[in-house]
């Protein structure tokens, strides 16, 4: 397994590549061995969002076609969620400071709570933290991922939510929006989000809330709500349709929910004094590729972020696709595009 300072070393690299073409050259490919057969192609006909595979059973493969998710139940084990709930709590002590995540923190509770999880509320971009990182590698996960990407697989965007218990202060909803937006690859079809609920998520702690059959829709527009200041890079659609039906996602621990990047959701807020931990990550298949934002729905993201990164790491230029080239991870198969 690589050491995570070449890791690191070689996504600079990468960046350094498309920021200038004079720097590196292209890494070769990586290869590790591949676990269900499943054919990379979308087969014409009935199923247009999942491929040909031996793990879903043709009523799962119907309701991700007519919905866009699909929840499997007790899919990683206690034993797994309470080794990531440790590693949470290690990073809140900042016994451990992984390289290049972002700590979000409630600054207001700081003073009251010091550092703990009463006061962090995400850990993002966790590639670099092996322990948090086993998520993304379980084979349990892993063969659910790749009847929606083929066997090809990057780790594109790691989180761990603590959803907080909300105050008055600040809100922890996150409003509805489609993953996409986030994201300059495609295509679509071939990125599936995994979220799993590190315990019980139900309506009172701030679930996560789906509008079934949303992944066939366009990407839409985004920005942050028109009332109040949202969280930071917490976008929402900019015109709701409320006459979508919502559905609320009852999940226990360990249930583990696969959606589509167009699919329309969030999440409520919790109304509980305790709070709702999940761990997920965006999977792409390696063979997607790269598009230019510019003169689109997402440039404004583009301009967004790129600000964020010039500040922190004080750079003069700096694209969409270089912030994800830098966070993407082969999982499993060869790195092709991504």
């Amino acid at each position: 397994m690589e050491q995570v300072g070449e890791r690191s070393a070689a996504r600079l690299v990468a960046i350094l590549r498309h920021l200038s073409p004079r720097v590196g050259a292209a890494p070769a490919p990586t290869s590790i061995p591949t676990s269900a057969q499943v054919s990379a192609v979308p087969q014409p006909g009935r199923f247009c969002y999942t491929l040909d595979n031996d793990v879903l059973t043709t009523e799962q493969r119907q309701f991700y076609e007519d919905n866009g998710y699909l929840l499997i139940k007790k899919l990683v084990s206690d034993e797994d969620i309470e080794r990531f709930r440790k590693e949470f709590m290690r990073i809140c002590r900042r016994e451990v400071n992984p390289p290049g995540a972002m700590i979000m923190k409630d600054e207001s509770l700081r003073s009251q709570y010091g550092q703990s999880e009463r006061v962090v509320n995400k850990v993002q971009d966790f590639q670099e933290d092996e322990e948090l990182f086993r998520y993304c590698t379980l084979p349990e996960v892993l063969k659910y991922v790749e009847c929606f990407t083929g066997p090809n697989i990057m780790a594109m965007h790691t989180m761990l939510i603590n959803k907080l218990p909300d105050s008055d202060k600040q809100t922890f909803l996150h409003p509805m929006h489609q993953d996409l937006h986030y994201f300059p690859f495609r295509p679509a079809a071939r990125i599936v989000c995994s979220w799993t609920a590190m315990e019980r998520a139900d309506q009172n702690n701030g679930c996560l809330v789906v509008q079934p059959g949303t992944h066939k829709m366009p990407l839409k527009p985004h920005g942050y709500p028109k009332q109040g200041a949202g969280n930071k890079l917490f976008h929402g659609l900019l015109d709701e349709d409320e006459k979508i039906p919502k559905v609320h996602l009852v999940m226990e621990q360990g249930d583990t929910v696969f959606f589509h990047p167009l699919l329309i959701h969030g999440s409520g807020i919790n109304k509980t004094t305790g709070f709702r931990k999940s761990i997920s990550c965006h999977f792409a298949s390696s063979e997607c590729y790269y598009i230019d934002v510019k003169n689109t729905i997402q440039e404004h993201l583009e301009k967004e972020l790129a600000e964020m990164v010039r500040k922190k790491y004080n750079m003069t230029s700096v694209e969409l696709k270089d912030i994800w080239n830098f966070r993407a991870r082969l999982v499993q198969g060869e790195r092709v595009n991504l």
